[in-house]
C-alpha cells in the first residue's frame, strides 16, 4: 500500500529514542521528512544521521519542550525551513512516577508540563499550517488513563488529557479537514523501558511476568508496530478516520488476561 507520504513534512516530539525513532525512522522509508523536535541535539542528530544513511531525509529541531516559548520557536523554526506542515505527532514524555502520596503541587505540575502541555502548544503554534495542507495529528498515549498503574498520578492525568484533546480536536478542527487520533500504548519495548526493567531486583522474571499478561502471543510491543500505525493515520489511506483512540497493545487493555494463560 503507498501511504502517499513522499515528501511530507510531519513533526515528530521526542523523535530520536524509542517509539519516536521508530515513528521518524518509518516515516523516513515511507518518503516523508521526519522534523525531530527534543531536548538532545546529540540524540536528534544521530537518528538524522541513520535516517539519512539508508537514503531518508529528516531534520532536527533542538528545544526543551517544558518551555512554552520552545515549543513556539520550534514550530516557527520548521516553518522557516520547509514553508508547510502536514503532519504533527506529538510522543514526547515520560513516566516519572509522581503518584498522589509521593508528590506534591510542583512535582505535578512539572511531570503535566512535561507529558501534556507541550501536546497542546505544538499543536496550537502548528495550527495555522495544518489548515492551510489539511494536515494531520496523531497523539501518542498510554494505557494508565484507562487501567491506572499506581503511583503514577500525573502520568495518568497527562494521558488522560491525552485522550480527551484527541477528540476535542477531531471535532474542532473537522470543519478544516484536519483529522486527529491517539494511539495508545500499553507494553511496548523500548530502550527507556529495559533501562527501567534493568533496575529491578530479578529483571529477568519481571519482564517474563509482565509479557505472560498480554494476549497476543504473550510479547512486547515493538516500537515499528506503533510507527506503523502511526504513519497509516498519517496518511490519507486512512481519510475517514478521526476521533479515534486505537490500542496498539496486542489486546493488553481490552481483552480478557485470563486468555494469557490459556
Amino acid at each position: 500500500m503507498d501511504l502517499q507520504l513522499q515528501g511530507k513534512i510531519i513533526v515528530v516530539s521526542g523523535g530520536a529514542k524509542g517509539i519516536g525513532e521508530g515513528i521518524s525512522v518509518l516515516l523516513a522509508k515511507e518518503k516523508a521528512i521526519p522534523v525531530i523536535v527534543g531536548r538532545n541535539e546529540e540524540d536528534n542528530l544521530k537518528t538524522v544521521k541513520a535516517i539519512e544513511a539508508f537514503g531518508g531525509e529528516a531534520y532536527q529541531v533542538t528545544a526543551e519542550l517544558t518551555e512554552p516559548a520552545a515549543c513556539e520557536k520550534s514550530i516557527k523554526e520548521v516553518i522557516e525551513k520547509f514553508g508547510r506542515i502536514e503532519g504533527l505527532v506529538n510522543n514526547a514524555g515520560v513516566n516519572d512516577g509522581v503518584g498522589l502520596e509521593n508528590g506534591n503541587y510542583e512535582s505535578f505540575m512539572a511531570s503535566l508540563h512535561k507529558n501534556l502541555v507541550h501536546y497542546y502548544l505544538l499543536a496550537h503554534f502548528a495550527l495555522p499550517a495544518l489548515k492551510k495542507s489539511k494536515g494531520s495529528i496523531v497523539n501518542i498515549t498510554a494505557k494508565t488513563a484507562e487501567t491506572g498503574q499506581g503511583n503514577t498520578s500525573a502520568y495518568a492525568a497527562a494521558n488522560g488529557g491525552r485522550n480527551a484533546l484527541t477528540r476535542e480536536w477531531a471535532v474542532e478542527l473537522l470543519k478544516y479537514g484536519i483529522r486527529v487520533n491517539a494511539i495508545v500504548v500499553a507494553e511496548c519495548w523500548t530502550p527507556l523501558y529495559e533501562k527501567w526493567i534493568s533496575s529491578l531486583p530479578d529483571p529477568e522474571e519481571k519482564l517474563k511476568s509482565i509479557v505472560a499478561k498480554i494476549p497476543l502471543e504473550n510479547r512486547m510491543t515493538t516500537s515499528e508496530e506503533i510507527a506503523a500505525t502511526t504513519a497509516f493515520l498519517l496518511s490519507p489511506q486512512s481519510s475517514h478516520t478521526t476521533g479515534q483512540l486505537i490500542h496498539v497493545d496486542g489486546g493488553y487493555v481490552h481483552l480478557d488476561r485470563a486468555l494469557a494463560n490459556a
